[in-house]
């Protein structure tokens, strides 16, 4: 970290689900003097120590190395999971632009990279224990978000060979959550027209229990709070998994929801996803289930160990607290996480 005023961080994708997070905590830690976030809009809501610049990575037209010029880190968090029917426009935004704020923070000479991969970027593993950062990121390869943060994998692999002097951060964190992201989160995976009132526990009697379901979450807060550690850490590069306990599955939701878990076999499930992706009804696409089903479950001692870093919430506390903004439209005043209720 500089010294004197403080050290100037530069987020991308700032005003999303985990860039919100971010630039929150970092406008709250006395050690960083600014924070620039980069966004497609600029929002109305503007922390502390916080300025915002219009940037579409996509494009290829932003000046990224004068954003970055002086900058002490870059995390970078712009995503686009749509349109999941037109892979090759995710690709643009989320391998391409993300290349170039590659090589931008090589061209600008930022000291640290701190880039948000994700549990989407491990190859197939087991969901009775936990793996560490050495399983293979290869993806899944029929899903497009799963290529892409994979490809990236192998990006980084060869900026880290041709800019040793750049530090380096991976975070792998698994599936995220907080209120104000309901709204959002409803768009991008159960569509524009799904109701938030369904997710009340009296309306689901049964939940269907798939094979191989069983997946980790993480309080959106305390992934930032990883990219925080990340940023602040001279020695911390390499890959952190980022999980909290318990892994979730059918009967972790079941209980939650006080409903009975039926198992539903995989072809079935995958089936109705698909027909509904299909007509454009549901906009996550059966590709992702897919994977999902074949993610590996993450041990985070190494995050813990390096960062010193501990989740302050429970998956399941993540859970209840994202379905309550659910249930009520939740958002926050940014483009992305605008609220909305439907239903």
């Amino acid at each position: 970290m500089s010294s004197g005023t403080g050290s100037r961080i530069v987020v991308t994708g700032a005003t999303g689900n985990v860039g919100t997070s971010v630039v929150r905590l970092l406008s709250e830690d006395p050690e960083v003097g600014s924070v620039l976030g980069l966004a497609r809009r600029i929002p109305e809501w503007s922390p502390a120590k916080t300025e915002w610049a219009a940037v579409d990575l996509a494009s290829g037209q932003a000046d990224l190395t004068g954003h970055f010029a002086g900058a002490d880190a870059v995390v970078h968090l712009a995503w686009a999971f749509q349109p999941t029917h037109d892979p090759a426009t995710t690709w643009r935004t989320n391998v391409l632009g993300s290349i170039r704020v590659f090589e931008a923070v090589a061209t600008a000479g930022v000291p640290t990279l701190v880039h948000a991969s994700s549990v989407g970027a491990y190859s197939p593993g087991p969901k009775d224990h936990a793996v560490d950062e050495s399983w293979p990121t290869h993806g899944w390869p029929d899903a497009a978000y799963c290529r892409e943060k994979a490809y990236l994998e192998r990006a980084l692999d060869t900026f880290e060979r041709d800019h040793p002097g750049i530090r380096v951060a991976r975070m792998r964190p698994a599936f995220l959550f907080k209120r104000e992201s309901a709204s959002e989160q409803r768009r991008i995976f159960g569509g524009r027209f799904l109701p938030g009132p369904l997710a009340r526990p009296e309306l689901l009697p049964f939940l269907p229990d798939v094979p191989g379901l069983r997946v980790q979450a993480l309080h959106t807060d305390d992934a930032a709070g990883a990219y925080r550690l990340a940023v602040r850490s001279g020695e911390a590069r390499g890959a952190f998994n980022l999980a909290a306990e318990p892994p979730v599955d059918a009967t972790v939701l079941a209980e939650m929801f006080g409903a009975r878990p039926v198992r539903l076999p995989r072809t079935a499930a995958r089936s109705a996803i698909a027909a509904a992706w299909g007509l454009h009804l549901l906009p996550a696409s059966p590709h992702l289930f897919d994977a999902v089903l074949r993610l590996p479950l993450m041990d985070c001692t190494r995050a813990r160990a390096v960062l010193g870093w501990h989740p302050e919430h429970t998956a399941t506390e993540v859970l209840e607290e994202f379905l309550q903004g659910l249930r009520q439209g939740a958002g926050a005043r940014t483009e992305p996480l605008r609220g909305r209720k439907v239903g």
